[in-house]
């Protein structure tokens, strides 16, 4: 029978307790969210919805192409232009996701006889664009430059390495002066993911890589996502002038699918501007996940330090994470569930997201419901 090996997969999943599902969420509800990745509070911003709406009532619904033909509108060269400078980098290129930024930024930068040097603790995007590059891959220790300059050693030709900024399961960071540093001994690019550091480290939200110098540098380039701080959908790389034309030319998820919609580059455009107005979100949004990791941690919950926004809560095993999760669902508390094979160390926990707009009565909540429920 056709496709009769994935009953067997079904039936294995199940038994591991890694079964997913879809859970549709209506337009309002009572949830208490610990679990989006809206870390500024901005995806219904009244000034991020009216951007978006004045975007698709200007420009339709849709990108009606791909970016080299009838995709690029005047919108997206503005928001390249703004998020670019916002950052501190020459020159950006936005993409359709963030997902798509990954892959465009590593398969374009490791060609035949080149070298990636990624992060094990990388996330899925950049490991994909390991996989789909023409160089060859090493996988290093987490967050060790050391090992990234170990693996250079010898090496004869172009060479890349590969990293998330703030790693998505643990919310921890990167050493990224050791890991610029690493690379440049040895002359390689440095491609990092600043997904969960924009809008949240740097001053005023301008992202890890501002924070630790390296921005603008000739030989860093950033990918980044348009939905998260900024509440909208979509991705960009950041780097110099001739990577990005290099991009446009090579980057076949920029050449073959169809621009990033109007509505969307509005919405991050009115987000990123908002931001700049007031740069307050970033530190708040920081100060939410240290005060909801002393308090677990308190409760006597195993968690992990956040270097961002991000708030990770050891479970014992994949069942009782699913478990937990659901528990806090019914005590009115949405948060994330991170079992393998989505996390590196096969460790399942609670992935908890703070938001700028949460108040303390609410992060109070939120802390009583995930003690309460413990396995």
């Amino acid at each position: 029978m056709a496709f009769g090996w994935i009953d067997e997969q079904a039936e294995l999943r199940r038994r591991a307790g890694l079964v997913r599902i879809l859970r549709p969420r209506a337009a309002g509800t009572p949830l208490l969210d610990l679990a989006s990745n809206d870390y500024l509070g901005l995806a219904r911003h009244p000034e991020v919805t009216e951007g978006a709406a004045r975007a698709a009532r200007t420009w339709g619904g849709g990108a009606t192409g791909s970016r080299l033909v009838t995709g690029t509108t005047e919108l997206h060269t503005e928001l390249e232009r703004e998020l670019a400078g916002f950052c501190g980098f020459e020159a950006a290129l936005v993409f359709s996701s963030g997902y798509a930024a990954n892959l465009a930024a590593v398969t374009a930068l490791a060609p035949h006889g080149s070298l990636i040097v990624s992060d094990a603790g990388n996330h899925a995007s950049l490991i994909d664009g390991c996989r789909l590059a023409r160089g060859t891959t090493q996988v290093v220790a987490h967050s060790d430059p050391d090992a990234v300059r170990q693996a250079l050693v010898g090496h004869d030709g172009p060479a890349v390495a590969v990293s998330d900024t703030v790693f998505s399961v643990d919310g921890d960071a990167a050493p990224l002066t050791g890991l610029a540093e690493a690379c440049r001994e040895h002359g390689a690019g440095l491609v990092l993911d600043d997904a969960h550091g924009l809008g949240v480290l740097g001053d005023g939200g301008r992202g890890a890589p501002h924070a630790a110098g390296v921005a603008g540098a000739e030989d860093v380039v950033v990918t980044v996502t348009l939905s998260k701080s900024l509440g909208s959908q979509g991705g960009a790389v950041l780097g110099p002038a001739r990577v990005i034309e290099h991009l446009v030319n090579a980057a076949r998820t920029f050449i073959f699918d169809t621009g990033l919609a109007p509505a969307a580059a509005g919405a991050a455009l009115a987000a990123l501007r908002l931001l700049r107005r007031e740069p307050a979100r970033a530190a708040r949004a920081g100060a939410v996940a240290r005060e909801l990791y002393d308090r677990l941690t308190a409760a006597g919950l195993e968690a992990v330090p956040p270097d961002a926004a991000v708030v990770s809560v050891r479970a014992p095993s994949p069942e009782q994470a699913v478990r937990w999760a659901a528990d806090c669902r019914a005590a009115g508390l949405s948060v994330g569930c991170f079992r393998p094979p989505s996390v590196p160390d096969g460790i399942s926990r609670l992935r908890l997201t703070a938001r700028t707009d949460l108040s303390g009565a609410e992060i109070e909540r939120a802390v009583r419901v995930i003690g309460e429920t413990r396995p």
